[in-house]
């Protein structure tokens, strides 16, 4: 599940966007302007960002423009909404460093399609290995090893400590574990998730302590 930024000033296509892409599994945050907008980034950059070009306090490529020249947020995926359909407007857009843009009107399922696939482009290839001191993943060779010693993990485990140790420090919400392990038609209790913690912990031994709950919240490995 990626984290999604909208600046749309139209509020009734923020909250179509909102919702498709909230259906489809993404965290989203809707602004109406700029000013709203840039502040959120400096709390937290997201994943991707939606950006409309007619926007009553900045203009969408201006936007874009003056992200691109912040080390933060060069590689920022980041996809134009725009009415205007001339190919000088949509060039210009790709020139000023937007990924993608949408034309409006826009179907719901284009709009999560290019979403998709850019964030999909722009996601870092996945480590052969993932280490946490004595703990080991080999993505090669699809095992765990514990200071040495081989331990038999289930698919949904495996997986599961995976999207736990990218994530070393990040508390990930019992949503999004469940979405990116799962998928998002998953339909299955989320005790299921706290099973597979559990067994986790048990087979991981002292590693499985770094495996910490977080109250009301979900879980975090340390």
């Amino acid at each position: 599940m990626a984290l999604i930024y909208i600046i749309e000033d139209d509020e009734n296509i923020r909250e179509i966007e909102t919702f498709a892409l909230q259906n489809a599994g993404h965290q989203v945050q809707g602004f109406g302007c700029a000013r709203d907008f840039y502040q959120a980034l400096e709390e937290r950059i997201p994943n991707l960002c939606l950006v409309d070009v007619m926007l009553p306090d900045e203009d969408g490529n201006e936007i874009v423009r003056s992200l691109r020249k912040r080390p933060d947020f060069m590689r920022l995926p980041i996809i134009m909404v725009t009415a205007k359909d001339t190919e000088l407007d949509l060039v210009k857009g790709i020139e000023n460093g937007a990924d993608d843009y949408i034309k409006k009107p826009f179907s719901v399922m284009e709009l999560i399609s290019r979403v998709k696939a850019l964030l999909r482009r722009s996601m870092p290839p996945r480590s052969k290995e993932l280490v946490l001191d004595g703990l080991h993943v080999n993505h090669e060779k699809h095992e765990v090893l514990v200071e040495g010693r081989h331990v038999e993990l289930t698919f949904k485990e495996y997986e599961l400590l995976s999207l736990l140790l990218v994530n070393r420090g990040v508390v990930l919400s019992r949503d999004q574990i469940l979405n990116e392990v799962w998928g998002i038609t998953y339909e299955g209790e989320s005790r299921t998730l706290d099973m597979h913690v559990k067994n986790l912990r048990q087979k991981l031994g002292a590693y499985g302590n770094r495996i910490r709950t977080v109250r009301n919240v979900g879980y975090v490995v340390e």
